[in-house]
């Protein structure tokens, strides 16, 4: 192995036997004629790539394609079905939650027995146990049993153990997603600290976000294999279409970034840049039809009734997948089965975890419709600029009236629609959304003389 290399993977593949039912088992272990009542599931398919000292290589992929079952072979959890995986170097890592967790036992238990699994002397755990206590914040739990723990809880442990070990890699898979936000935040920075240290980092999450800003590499699996080796932004935007394709799309869409392959120019040393492609095609909105909401939730109609929800082009195509800061409609029809009294329309556009990132409302209260008869049906549209990074997100409406004097939903819809916003290969904004700001000048106001 290269000396710069601390992974590597060649022609890895995991497989598993899968049977019917629990009785084509024991038919297979008895056969005389050793006849088989399994077929072959593979959860890595002949996989190969290398990791970098100090790399942060990012792992994406649909439920299902792998990522879990290559960091319990690179941790040594699970043995190969064959190839080589080969570390170099000390590995701590926060798998799935509560993993390496005696329930029975205290965090502080707990602490000390991950430090002995990875090594450690008790000396060196009681070193640093101060430093683990404080950054996981469970106060006197501590000293409380595991089992007794909240997810949250579990999460600040496990992470506070896996980042005071000085280990050489860390490998982080999707844990995070359940501590609070606040200290998602915490812990980000404290990964951050760890590269510049040049420790070597997998980071397996569904958020793109996370993906692009913490990792300088990323690939992509699906069904086993190794899709694509290449950027952060190349191998989140691939995965996006992956993910909202429809079956009958997805064969020919692994293909086609399958062909990517060949193309790849990658940097792997830390602080370096990364080869974006060259040309961009100029993107356009599109409707993506397996882009369903799954989370939608319909209020009780107080004689109002939404129906129609969409987004559109200007030109009235209808469209779910977008392009950042381009101008939309967001519309929809309200179907008054009974007169109501000051309507007014509105709108919430609002992030996977629930974030209200803003909305709109028709009117002012003071400035609302005086009545609408029964029977009556409205086309309501809002028109919006998709000032969004990329990402998914949900949009809600409503429609408000008032009822004994007070203002009410006549009838709401949660998660009404789903929409996509397309990642970009080459753009300058961060965070959630794009406030269209622009460097105007860069001015050195005073210079000191050097003698």
């Amino acid at each position: 192995m290269d000396e710069n290399i601390v992974i590597e993977i060649k022609n890895l593949t995991k497989n598993y036997k899968l049977y019917n039912n629990h009785s084509d088992r024991v038919k297979e272990a008895f056969h005389p004629f050793r006849k088989k009542f399994h077929h072959i599931f593979s959860a890595l398919n002949d996989i190969s790539f290398d990791v970098k000292k100090g790399e942060t290589l990012g792992i994406v992929g649909r439920n299902g394609s792998g990522k879990s079952t290559l960091l319990q072979i690179l941790c040594g959890i699970l043995n190969p079905t064959s190839g080589l995986a080969e570390i170099k170097g000390k590995v701590s890592a926060l798998l799935e939650l509560g993993a390496g967790f005696n329930p029975e036992f205290t965090g502080r238990q707990n602490v000390f027995i991950n430090g002995a699994i990875l090594g450690l002397a008790n000396k060196e755990m009681e070193a640093c146990f101060d430093d683990i206590a404080e950054f996981a914040e469970l106060g006197d739990f501590i000293d409380q049993p595991v089992k007794t723990y909240s997810s949250g809880m579990y999460v600040r442990l496990a992470f506070a153990v896996a980042i005071h070990v000085n280990a050489d890699i860390l490998i982080v898979d999707e844990a995070l997603a359940v501590g609070d936000e606040i200290f998602q935040r915490k812990c980000f920075s404290r990964i951050q600290q760890l590269q510049q240290k040049g420790t070597t980092i997998l980071f397996v999450s569904h958020s793109a976000g996370q993906v692009v800003e913490l990792c300088n590499r990323a690939i992509l699996l699906d069904q086993g294999e190794l899709l694509l080796d290449g950027t952060p932004k190349q191998v989140v935007s691939e995965y996006h279409k992956l993910i909202f394709a429809g079956e009958e799309k997805a064969d020919s869409l692994r293909e086609e970034i399958r062909a990517l392959k060949s193309g790849n120019n990658i940097f792997s040393q830390p602080g370096e840049g990364v080869q974006e492609i060259e040309h961009t095609p100029a993107l356009c909105a599109f409707y993506e039809p397996s882009l369903v909401s799954k989370s939608m939730i319909s209020y009780n109609s107080r004689g109002v009734r939404i129906s129609d929800v969409r987004i559109t082009t200007p030109d009235s195509d209808i469209v779910n997948v977008l392009v950042r800061r381009h101008e939309y409609l967001y519309t929809y029809k309200a179907n008054f089965q009974k007169t109501a009294y000051n309507i007014r329309f509105g709108m919430l556009i609002k992030t996977v975890s629930g974030v209200e990132l803003g909305g709109s409302a028709s009117s002012l209260i003071k400035d609302a419709v005086p009545y609408i008869e029964a029977g009556a049906t409205v086309s309501v549209k809002f028109s919006f600029k998709c000032l969004l990074q990329p990402g998914t997100y949900f949009f809600n409406c409503g429609v408000l009236g008032l009822i004994d004097g007070t203002e009410v939903y006549l009838h709401r819809i949660i998660d009404a629609v789903v929409f996509r916003v397309q990642t970009e290969d080459d753009f300058l904004s961060t965070g959630m959304i794009d406030f269209y700001a622009e460097m105007k000048t860069c001015e050195v106001l005073k210079t000191s003389q050097v003698l």
